[in-house]
């Protein structure tokens, strides 16, 4: 049957040299769609099994969303052994929160060590199962593949609210993917939209360069020292949890947190109901991670606001009645999945929000050789543990259909001939 469908295959590619210039390429392993962090990590799990891969970007690097759409002054938010992808630590001279362009550099001698190399420029506009295999559409290819690794991952577009009157403002509107430093808002009046890290963190390097931020905050927030007791709050509470209960580590990092922080809500920030790690599991919401702002809101260099009604010319009528002028906007609004935009699937994937249907830690998995990896909602050591899994799964399927793979191998070569 699949030698079949391959001479079908070519039989197509020759036929569509009239009509197209798209090349048809048939890819022995698998073929992930995205080179971040997950994307690699996949990508050097398989490598490690003997499993050959092809990795499609759609720009022109490695790990673009921390290349082109992070601000400078940007760290991992928890420590690096928690950061690390498999197979290879960070150098151990790296801080424990090691910095954007440190990530960046760790994240490319990956790439060098496994020697992974993604075709760039290669943005993926349809995936879609034929019965037999996986069809992937760039404008300028189709690849056919056994199995198809989603590696584009939670971020992958930028979420942009509507705000009623957005367009009377007349100033600077622009998402933290824009960001890059609070030096060009010096003396300026900003208000920044969003309170999760990295809400928190532009506020807090605003004040650094002499700005005057607002923080918009239109929900309860929990939000934690970075480290308590001597110890990363996130390792500490990971620890914890092996002995005890959830709702007991929640109430102890709370308490902890009261007698580090103070009582949030006199700022308006208040807490939710849940705690933060059972709202991380039950929503996927991240609790803010405290690197100074809060001392800001405290001494009133940042100011907290409520929910927006409307925008009007460099002003913003909050849904308290207040107004207040603003010079600039800054969204940090987050990111969502483009998962529903190209790859045609409904079982595995969720239309509503691009995500794996089934929770963590079993939403690696579809049918028909279909992976996805980055989408657990816990970081680089969930994107880790999709990519071993993955690996694994994979490489029992290539020992068995190995020999056979091999044998028709020549049809890369000779489709590469016939277009």
């Amino acid at each position: 049957m699949m030698d079949n469908y391959l001479r079908e295959i070519q039989g197509k590619a020759i036929h569509d040299q009239f009509k197209s210039s798209k090349r048809c390429v048939w890819v022995p392993g698998p073929v992930i769609v995205g080179a971040g962090p997950s994307g690699l990590a996949a990508a050097a799990c398989l490598k490690e099994k003997g499993v050959p891969s092809l990795i499609l970007e759609r720009s022109n690097c490695i790990a673009s969303l921390w290349q082109l759409q992070t601000y400078d002054r940007l760290k991992l938010h928890l420590p690096k052994n928690f950061c690390e992808l498999p197979l290879m630590p960070f150098p151990v001279n790296f801080p424990t929160y090691p910095s954007k362009q440190q990530f960046v550099e760790y994240l490319e001698e990956y790439a060098r060590k496994f020697e992974i190399r993604p075709v760039f420029g290669e943005r993926v506009v349809r995936a879609e199962f034929d019965g037999f295999f996986w069809r992937v559409s760039t404008e300028e290819a189709e690849y056919v593949c056994r199995w198809l690794v989603v590696a584009t991952g939670e971020n992958a577009e930028a979420v942009v609210p509507e705000i009623e009157g957005v367009q009377e403002f007349g100033g600077e509107v622009v998402h933290t993917s824009g960001y890059k430093s609070g030096g060009v808002y010096k003396g300026k009046r900003v208000l920044v939209v969003g309170c999760g890290n990295s809400g928190m963190e532009v506020c807090l390097d605003l004040c650094n360069h002499n700005a005057k931020p607002s923080l918009v905050v239109r929900d309860t927030v929990h939000i934690l020292p970075r480290e308590m007791l001597g110890k990363s709050t996130f390792g500490l509470s990971m620890w914890l949890l092996k002995w005890l209960p959830i709702r007991v580590v929640d109430q102890f990092l709370l308490v902890v947190s009261r007698l580090i922080l103070g009582d949030t809500g006199r700022y308006g920030l208040e807490r939710p109901q849940l705690g933060p790690l059972e709202l991380k599991n039950m929503s996927g919401k991240t609790p803010v991670l405290d690197v100074g702002t809060l001392d800001k809101i405290k001494s009133g260099d940042i100011k907290v606001c409520p929910g927006i009604r409307r925008l009007r010319h460099q002003s913003a009528e909050f849904v308290d009645g207040r107004t207040e002028n603003f010079d600039s906007i800054i969204l940090a609004t987050g990111y969502k999945s483009n998962v529903p935009s190209w790859l045609k699937e409904s079982e595995m994937f969720s239309e509503k929000d691009g995500l794996p249907k089934m929770p963590f830690p079993n939403g690696w998995k579809g049918e028909k050789g279909l992976y996805a990896v980055g989408f657990t909602k816990r970081g680089l050591l969930g994107a880790s543990m999709d990519a071993k899994n993955i690996a694994d799964d994979i490489e029992s399927c290539w020992k068995a259909e190995a020999k056979h793979l091999s044998s028709i191998s020549w049809t890369s070569q000779s489709l590469q001939r016939n277009i």
